[in-house]
């Protein structure tokens, strides 16, 4: 090594202590003759003779073949810059690679695995074996091929869990005895047990630690914060200032998901909590699934919320109404008004509504209950439920919680009732006074106008300091609370109508209301109350923060579903009990992220893995060039070289020579106009030829067969274009072609959304088929795995592109049965009874994927002839027109879409089937 710079034949070198030497030969001259003096020379002298020799090499001569002779010396050593230094990329004994393999790893997943299979790439080439240990579910290491190792990495995927003590423990306990190198890839979270296992993996060789540099941003759990939700994002390590944007998803009113906020919080530089506050309609809010952090794709920056946010239903129940007519005297008339727009309201009977089990009733001036009624109030209230009660001229009148607290009120009232303000009254009407900070009322804006003219009053107990939510300026009770079981009771002592204050004609009313019968983010049961339960999880989030089906997965218990740490048998997700639904998600409340901080000796260095770059070209191209040079100074010298101007003649005309790929180039303007089909470049010139010709082929077919006129071919570079211009990308695979990056990823996933199409095409039909695994289907699992692809199915024989243009059956390219991967259709398309295909006429597949080698089926030369043979004789040529037509057929589907499943279009089709 000399800097960043390394030699794989270092002892070359050496003969660089033979350039002094060279210098030596090179300036000796013969010896000096004796001189006698000829006197015919005299007639000589004064003349100048222009064509003369030097009698010895200039010295900038000499220092030029000198450089030359350096620099063939140090290219033929080999030098390489950024070469592999990492510990556990040296020497032969076996490699074992540990991974974290948790949630934070998921944010550079795709560098971790890029810098793997460079490693096992050495390790196979180097003759190593190679182990992978999982720390989220360690397994007992066994060390085989380093190849047969990478052809793995596609599933290995980041669980939504951390490693636990207990797993690293055991991890340690699980390591042979033998010598082996490691190479740790870390998340950069502390945890315990990391020192142990280290301490245990040196014991046995080298090891390198790896960490990503990418920022660790995650999301804790929404709280309520003045009627608002308050959102924090919590960040490994200080940092500048920056901003992040937080998604609120949900479905919108036609059940399609959409996000429908987005909250931006900053960063303050050297901060590491951003905190930010959502105000949403209480119907938007309703909606609202989940809560993500742009941009991070892991499981810590996701928040499920469950049943949190919610819609519920309400109950509404009032006393007997003399009073018909009077709409706005009705005592539920304010209570549905404040409500109908955040819940679902129930109406009828008590005992009618208690077994629909809604989340809350509401007793407008309801007084006495029969025994039936009021057993099954207080068994609906233990079991979770929210009773919200208001006084009114019955309460007042009743003799109800007189003596003894009755079950199903919060306090004990007093006999009759308080008039204030009126015409027999000393006093005025009494203004509310602010919310405590332990009311579920805190926070909310009193209004001036706000006030009370009459109440119900509560008998002064040693209980109803605490009972009191909300009260008077005066001190006296406005609504007091008491908890029943897992449910509680509330109490207005006021009416639910204006007779009594002007509470319901104003806003805070609605906002009260939310707060106890709606609005509850923070209302998640203890775990006690959980107990002897089981929940089920319905959906549950893998690492990189994508929600998945948990039908396959088996029960928790209660007890644990809150308080058990997160694992394999206890993933974040949404779980479902027989009444509702709760969210355990990666980050609690008073989580923390604390980095790891590694021994003094550890090895640590970042994932991001500079590209080896070999020199020796570079050199020895030099070198030529410099001997080049040479050349054309000692034909100087000499006067032997050609004039100036011929040689300057010479360059101008190399000069003027057309670069052939700015013909490729074609504005933006013609490209929007006209349809225009394009293929990745892959960097392969042979597959990028190849893949412009097939489109070509396919371009001319439709030419002359349908209506579409398409342009030349275009390819495009991933990095660099704008895909908005082509309605398909034809994408060949190939096991060495680049990853893209992540800009370029946003801009695929981006087209996909939008309509566009991917063709990928892993051309290995005629070895893959017969069920062997290939590079380049290892490869396609890596390039789309980034890719927002939705789930897939073979082509089913009533989907489109079996007969877009053509009635086909199967889709040959080059090769033939390997099966093509579309959209998977709705699991809600049936077919009309007797029709023969399903109602199917809506959207278009993003992708199809398979790998029959289209392109070389399609591609033409420049006479129009078809370049490279498909099958023999008449059974070949109806191959290559079968994929003809399967290429038409696409393209058709690209630009109409699915109209060929319209209904009207099956007399048509049942005729040309024979049907």
């Amino acid at each position: 090594m000399l800097g960043a710079i390394g030699f794989t034949a270092p002892w070359l070198l050496t003969a660089l202590a033979l350039l002094p030497v060279l210098w030596v030969l090179l300036r000796a001259v013969p010896p000096a003759p004796v001189r006698r003096r000829f006197p015919g020379v005299a007639l000589l002298l004064g003349l100048r003779d222009e064509d003369s020799t030097a009698d010895r090499t200039p010295w900038w001569l000499l220092l030029l073949r000198m450089l030359a002779l350096a620099a063939l010396i140090v290219g033929l050593a080999g030098p390489v810059l950024n070469p592999r230094d990492e510990a556990a990329a040296r020497g032969d004994r076996p490699l074992l690679v540990v991974l974290d393999a948790s949630w934070a790893s998921a944010r550079d997943d795709r560098a971790a695995k890029a810098l793997l299979d460079g490693v096992l790439a050495e390790a196979g080439r180097d003759g190593r074996t190679a182990s992978i240990l999982e720390l989220t579910a360690p397994e007992a290491p066994v060390f085989q091929s380093a190849d047969a190792w990478r052809s793995r990495l596609g599933g290995l995927d980041p669980a939504p869990f951390p490693p636990s003590a207990d797993a690293m423990e055991r991890a340690s306990a699980l390591l042979p005895e033998e010598r082996f190198d490691t190479l740790w890839l870390s998340d950069g979270l502390a945890r315990d047990g990391r020192e142990a296992l280290l301490e245990a993996l040196e014991a046995r060789g080298s090891v390198t630690i790896r960490e990503g540099a990418a920022p660790l941003l995650a999301l804790l759990p929404p709280t309520n914060a003045d009627g608002a939700l308050e959102l924090t994002v919590r960040r490994l390590a200080p940092g500048t200032a920056r901003e992040v944007d937080i998604l609120a998803h949900g479905r919108d009113p036609s059940g399609a998901p959409r996000i429908l906020a987005t909250l931006p919080v900053s960063f303050e530089d050297g901060a590491r909590e951003a905190k930010g506050a959502l105000s949403l309609p209480a119907e938007l809010r309703a909606r609202v699934s989940r809560f993500e952090i742009a941009g991070q794709g892991h499981a810590g920056a996701v928040q499920l919320v469950g049943d949190a946010l919610g819609r519920r239903e309400v109950a509404l129940i009032a006393g007997r109404d003399e009073r018909e007519g009077l709409e706005l005297l009705s005592p539920l008339h304010y209570l549905e008004r404040a409500l109908r727009p955040t819940a679902d309201l129930l109406g009828g009977a008590l005992m009618d509504v208690l077994p629909a089990n809604p989340d809350a009733i509401v007793l407008a001036d309801v007084a006495t209950l029969s025994p039936d009624e009021a057993e099954g109030l207080q068994s609906w209230a233990e079991e979770g439920g929210t009773l919200v009660r208001f006084a009114g001229p019955r309460l007042a009148a009743s003799d109800v919680s007189r003596r003894a607290e009755d079950p199903l009120m919060p306090v004990r009232l007093r006999a009759g009732g308080r008039s204030v303000g009126g015409a027999m009254s000393w006093g005025a009407p009494k203004a509310l006074a602010p919310f405590a900070e332990d009311s579920p009322f805190a926070g909310l804006e009193i209004p001036e106008d706000v006030t009370v003219t009459s109440q119900v009053m509560a008998q002064p107990d040693p209980t109803l300091a605490e009972r009191v939510i909300a009260q008077l300026g005066d001190g006296t009770p406005l609504v007091t609370r008491k908890r029943i079981g897992q449910g509680q009771v509330v109490l207005f002592h006021v009416t639910a109508n204006a007779e009594w204050s002007s509470l319901p004609l104003s806003g805070l009313f609605v906002q009260m209301l939310e707060r106890l019968a709606v609005g509850d983010t923070d209302g998640v049961p203890a775990p006690e109350e959980l107990a002897g339960t089981t929940w089920q999880p319905a959906e549950v989030l893998d690492g990189r923060g994508i929600l998945r089906s948990g039908d396959t997965l088996p029960g928790v218990a209660g007890e644990d579903l809150l308080t058990a740490p997160l694992g394999p048998d206890l993933r974040p997700g949404l779980y479902e009990g027989e009444e509702r639904r709760i969210a355990r998600n990666v980050m609690a409340a008073d989580a923390d992220l604390s980095a790891m901080e590694w021994p003094a000796g550890a090895d640590v260095i970042g994932l991001e893995r500079q590209e080896e770059t070999p020199l020796m070209g570079w050199l020895l191209a030099a070198a030529l060039l410099m001997l080049s040079a040479d050349i054309l100074a000692s034909l100087g010298l000499s006067g032997r070289l050609l004039p100036v101007r011929g040689t300057a003649l010479v360059l101008g005309a190399l000069m003027l020579v057309p670069d052939p790929s700015a013909a490729q180039e074609r504005p933006a303007d013609e490209l929007a106009a006209e349809v225009t089909l394009a293929h990745v470049l892959t960097g392969e010139r042979a597959l990028d030829d190849m893949a412009r010709a097939g489109l070509e082929g396919l371009g001319q077919t439709l030419f002359f067969r349908t209506t579409v006129e398409p342009a030349a071919p275009q390819g495009v570079d991933l990095e660099t274009d704008e895909l908005a211009f082509f309605p398909l990308l034809y994408w060949p695979i190939t096991p060495t072609q680049a990853i893209p990056s992540d800009a370029a990823y946003a801009k695929l996933n981006a087209y996909l959304r939008s309509g566009g199409m991917i063709l990928f095409d892993t051309r290995d039909a005629d070895i893959a088929g017969f069920g062997a695994s290939s590079p380049n289907g290892a490869m396609l699992q890596r390039l789309a795995e980034p890719l927002d692809i939705p789930p897939l199915e073979p082509v089913p024989n009533d989907h489109v592109l079996t007969r877009g243009f053509y009635l086909l059956q199967d889709f040959p390219g080059r090769y033939s049965g390997r099966p093509v991967w579309v959209e998977a259709s709705p699991a809600d398309a049936e077919a009309a009874p007797g029709m023969p295909f399903r109602n199917l006429n809506d959207g278009v597949t993003p992708v199809v994927i398979g790998g029959n080698d289209w392109a070389a089926a399609w591609a033409v030369d420049a006479n129009g002839n078809a370049q490279l043979p498909v099958g023999r004789g008449y059974s070949g040529e109806r191959q290559r027109e079968m994929a003809y037509r399967f290429g038409v057929n696409l393209v058709m589907h690209v630009l109409t879409g699915n109209y060929k499943s319209d209904q009207v279009h099956v007399p048509a089709l049942l005729d040309r089937l024979g049907q």
